[in-house]
């Protein structure tokens, strides 16, 4: 074989190389943790984009679940500052504060000098978790790890996932890593399913524990259910203090009553589009 020949295969295998490099995901690149407190996990491929920006409601704001927020306030606090602190589950009635209370605990937390980040973690993307925590683990920073609207079908097998953020595996959970999730569900799965799996299973225990006892594997559960008349009222009655839109009450009153009425439904998500809808009518500017 010629000198010639050996050029072109060169030439050729170059050309080759390039291709694959091109055709190959770039390398991924991980943002610096000490410029942001809040990120969100893509995969394909798997990078950490920084949240400048949260959306969020002022822990302040959140009404008749005061009971859920000390005890995740609390434990919250107790990890950003080392301390042991347990999983929570929050689950419970739509519209009702379970992802607004994590977003908020994590800004009161910010407030208060501590070092927490929050990484958002899509339902979909937990087959990638053990990618992550590899990622996470690594760091000194201290990380809350937020799943929302958290559920499985029966034939879902991303629970079995789920289980290395609860349990960690053999290498364990990271230390410097707490998991968060909210669900409309207790035990993560409908209940029909869990009744239809017990009645044509041949051991109908073992055919529904292994995903019912998956809401054990968190050490908190609070739950969150629906608000009354009076409580959806001073929802209303704190957004227009603190965004200072004085208007008669009673006459707010009547009109967010009638706007519960043609929703069918009261809650904090049904209070909030109301005074949004309020602050448009009124030329109320409610941007952060």
């Amino acid at each position: 074989m010629s000198e010639y020949d050996f050029k072109k295969i060169e030439i050729s295998l170059d050309q080759i190389v390039g291709a694959l490099e091109r055709l190959s995901p770039p390398p991924s690149q991980y943002p610096s943790f000490e410029n942001h407190d809040a990120f969100v996990w893509n995969t394909a491929p798997d990078h950490l984009k920084p949240v400048i920006q949260v959306s969020r409601v002022e822990l302040d704001l959140l009404v008749g679940i005061d009971r859920a927020r000390d005890i995740l306030l609390e434990n919250t606090l107790k990890f950003s500052e080392g301390l042991s602190a347990n999983n929570a589950l929050l689950w419970g009635a739509r519209g009702m504060g379970k992802s607004s209370l994590i977003k908020a605990v994590h800004q009161k937390i910010i407030d208060q000098g501590k070092s927490l980040k929050i990484v958002e973690l899509q339902r979909e993307d937990l087959a990638s978790v053990s990618r992550l925590l590899d990622i996470l683990r690594t760091s000194s920073q201290r990380f809350l790890l937020f799943c929302d609207d958290l559920s499985f079908s029966h034939d879902d097998q991303h629970y079995k996932s789920l289980k290395a953020v609860l349990d960690g595996g053999l290498e364990g959970r990271p230390e410097n890593v707490l998991f968060y999730a909210t669900s409309n569900r207790r035990h993560l799965m409908p209940r029909d399913m869990i009744e239809n799996e017990k009645s044509s299973s041949i051991n109908p225990s073992e055919a529904v524990e292994e995903k019912v006892s998956l809401s054990d594997r968190f050490g908190l559960w609070l739950g969150f259910h629906p608000c009354t008349q009076d409580e959806y009222l001073e929802m209303i009655a704190r957004y227009c203090k603190a965004y200072e839109l004085s208007l008669d009450f009673d006459f707010i009153k009547a009109q967010a009553i009638e706007w519960q009425a043609t929703r069918g439904a009261r809650s904090g998500r049904v209070a909030w589009q109301f005074f949004v809808d309020l602050a448009a009518k009124t030329n109320t500017n409610i941007d952060n």
